[in-house]
Parts: structure tokens; sequence; C-alpha cells
């Protein structure tokens, strides 16, 4: 009966169903992890029959997957959309993406961090697949804060000499590890640390007064 109800969707019905359920995975498994999620967690959020999450997903495995396609498109939109703003220098886009981080970590009183570094701790080591794509993802973020550090080189906004992807994937590791200890300590001191000491002692900003 289930796969005749699911096959009689509409096609727009079936992926916005599909798209909520990607949604409902994004926030559990920020705040639960993957192992401890289990599927009638998420099908009962959802409000489907359990049987009907396989016309959706192949199975579990094939669904985090999607969550962290649909989380690394999501977040990679967001960096683009703060350090490509023109009406910003590199240097200030840098600063609006840590301040924005972590007001977005009150936002949700501390219960989620970043999915990506959480399922990169619980994952990486199940199933080579999930290494490899939650590697894209991290990849994709450094780059773009890469590029944006080496705009802040050309507009002559910071005195390092240090190669601009070291500076970003020391960021992107030391960020992470913020953004946990943000969590375990109810506060955003620890991301306002890191924020703090990579822009103002490792890129070296250059005063203009």
């Amino acid at each position: 009966m289930t796969k005749v109800v699911q096959s009689a969707l509409r096609p727009k019905e079936r992926n916005e169903k599909r798209a909520a359920l990607i949604n409902i995975g994004t926030v559990i498994f920020t705040q639960k992890g993957f192992s401890i999620t289990s599927l009638d967690e998420i099908v009962a959020i959802a409000e489907v029959p359990k049987g009907s999450f396989y016309y959706y997903f192949k199975s579990k495995d094939d669904y985090a997957m999607e969550v962290i396609k649909n989380y690394g498109i999501y977040f990679s939109n967001k960096l683009q959309r703060i350090l490509n703003n023109t009406n910003k220098s590199p240097l200030e886009r840098l600063k609006n993406f840590t301040q924005e981080a972590q007001k977005g970590v009150e936002r949700y009183n501390f219960k989620r961090g970043c999915l990506i570094g959480n399922l990169g701790q619980e994952m990486a080591s199940l199933e080579e697949n999930f290494r490899v794509e939650l590697l894209n993802v991290f990849t994709d973020w450094r780059t773009q804060v890469k590029n944006c550090i080496d705009l802040a080189k050309l507009a002559g906004e910071i005195k390092t000499k240090v190669d601009s992807t070291d500076l970003s994937n020391f960021f992107w590791c030391a960020w992470e590890g913020a953004v946990l200890c943000a969590k375990l300590e109810l506060s955003t001191q620890p991301m306002k640390t890191v924020g703090k000491l990579f822009i103002s002692e490792l890129l070296q900003p250059v005063n203009k007064n």
C-alpha cells in the first residue's frame, strides 16, 4: 500500500518530502550524531511511515550521504555570500564570517555546531565514501578562505608572507576545534579567541591609522 501511495505522489510533492527528510537529518545529526540516531526517530519527526523512507533513500548510509552533500552546498553558499561581498574589504569579510558563526551557535543555544566537523569525527573511519565526501566539503571551504586571504594580500590589508593555503588549512583545523569547545563550554569565547588570534596575529593586518 505504501508503494502505491508513494507512486501517486507528484514529483514536486516527492521532492518536498525528500528535502524535508534531509533537513530533519541535518538538525538531528548535528545535535546527536549519525550512529545514535535511529530511522524510527527520523520518520517520526517527518511524519512518514518507515517503509516510505526507502522510497526516497536506498539506506540510512545513502540518506546520510545526501545530508552531507546538502549541508555542504548550503554552507558553501553561505561562505560565498560573506567572502565574496565586495561591499566589504577581504579582511572585513573574514571577520564577518567568524562573527556570524558565533551568532549562529548562540542562536541554537550551543546545541548545534558544524555538521561536517561532527560527522568527520564520527564517520570518517566508517566508510571510505563518507571520508571522501566530508573531505570534499572541507576542501571547498578551505579554498574559499584561501582565496579571500589572497585578496587581502593583494589589497595590502595584511603583511603575512605565510602561504595562503597553509593559513586556510590552519584556520579550519583551529576553527572546528573552537566550535566543539564552544558547545562544551556553552560560550562563544573559544571561537572569539581563534578568530581574534588568526586575524590579528597570523594574518598581521596593516595598521592604516
